[in-house]
């Protein structure tokens, strides 16, 4: 079998993909700022086109495997790669939006999950723990590390909170294409898993269900959505793992 090869990125590489996951980051602040009820997601995907090439970049997600949009739009129980539509937020929604760009060869890959208005606990709860899983597994992104040792962060963090690791999907390296290896899932054995070593970049994003792990995809072919019909949460940020630490590129 042959083994995947990890791509190492030089520091100057690793500033063309700060450069990269900035405009994403600047991007999904932008539209964090215009959530509100009454806000279509489809008017979220016309602004974020137009912030991400007013910035010279291109959108990373659309077109790729033939994917039609520029953002992941998640509402509620849809867990990953929801499709923006014509459809209203509601007061008590949750919404989670993923975006990546490409930019002088790299990308750059981040997303969050936000409240549509006032909430209800168990969501806030969800968003709250689900965050604090992303900032521990980037907190074990160190040299020297394991790669399961941010999985397990981030496991051990929802599970004790009494949520599910959606297993069907992982986080992933990324450099010159949108998903290289190593993939990263959000659960696993601490100190298992390939040796953290200066240059990875990792897009480490958990996604995480309040009832059951188990998920399906609905008949558009991407938008995948918790079988028991539980809110699921994603984050996720694009990190460096370098000497002095983690370097967390898609943050302002």
């Amino acid at each position: 079998m042959r083994r995947e090869v990890i791509i190492l990125k030089s520091p100057d590489e690793i500033e063309v993909m700060r450069a990269s996951s900035r405009i994403v980051a600047e991007a999904l602040l932008i539209l964090k700022e215009r959530i509100a009820p009454g806000v279509s997601t489809i008017d979220l995907e016309r602004i974020a086109e137009g912030e991400i090439k007013k910035r010279k970049a291109r959108p990373a997600f659309k077109g790729y495997k033939g994917y039609p949009f520029c953002l992941c739009t998640s509402v509620n129980d849809q867990v990953v790669h929801g499709m923006p539509s014509k459809r209203a937020l509601k007061e008590g929604d949750i919404l989670s939006i993923d975006c990546g760009v490409l930019y002088d060869g790299f990308y750059g890959d981040a997303a969050f999950t936000s409240p549509v208005g006032s909430v209800g606990e168990d969501a806030r709860r969800l968003m709250e723990v689900t965050e604090k899983s992303l900032d521990l597994a980037i907190a074990a992104a160190v040299v020297g590390g394991r790669l399961h040792d941010i999985s397990h962060a981030v496991q051990s963090t929802v599970e004790a909170a009494g949520f599910s690791v959606v297993r069907d999907f992982v986080g992933h390296g990324i450099g010159r294409e949108l998903h290289e290896p190593p993939q990263l899932p959000n659960f696993g054995e601490p100190g298992t898993g390939t040796r953290l070593k200066p240059g990875m970049v990792l897009a480490i994003e958990p996604m995480i269900n309040a009832g059951g792990h188990e998920i399906k995809i609905l008949d558009d072919g991407w938008t995948a959505v918790t079988k028991d019909g539980s809110l699921s949460a994603h984050f996720e940020h694009t990190v460096a793992v370098t000497q002095k630490g983690p370097y967390v590129l898609s943050r302002i």
